[in-house]
């Protein structure tokens, strides 16, 4: 990964990452590293999704576990959150014209063309529907 290149933060990475039971926790951490000297993070994501993460780990973990993964990521200049509009979403559905993205969901597919418009090109994630639509894995 490129210094100051944007790199989008999966769903799964962020959980893996403040999860230590996780099965994807250490690997996760390890290839997390180069982000963590990066200036920019992009987590990308519908906004009637945005709180993925906090809700998943609010509810199997506790709200304190939840709190602490949302004020990590509320540090000046750690993240960047790229809004979803309609032409996102319009934009998302060539990706479930692709017989290679088999089982894609919607929010992956809306993400894949924000993380287009927004000239990303580096997924942080454990799912292989981002390789496969063309975007590096952080390894």
């Amino acid at each position: 990964m490129r210094q100051g290149e944007a790199a989008f933060v999966d769903t799964g990475a962020w959980i893996a990452l403040a999860l230590a039971r996780d099965l994807l926790h250490s690997q996760a951490r390890e290839q997390g590293r180069p982000l963590g000297c990066q200036r920019q993070a992009a987590h990308v994501y519908p906004r009637r999704h945005r709180d993925l993460p906090f809700t998943f780990l609010d509810r199997n973990t506790n709200r304190n576990v939840a709190l602490a993964w949302k004020e990590s990521i509320n540090k000046p200049r750690t993240l960047r959150i790229l809004p979803c509009d309609l032409h996102d979403l319009d934009a998302s559905w060539p990706y479930f014209r692709r017989h290679a993205l088999h089982k894609l969901s919607a929010v992956d597919a809306t993400t894949f063309a924000i993380m287009k418009r927004a000239g990303i090109r580096v997924a942080f994630a454990f799912d292989h529907h981002f390789a496969v639509a063309g975007f590096r894995l952080v390894a």
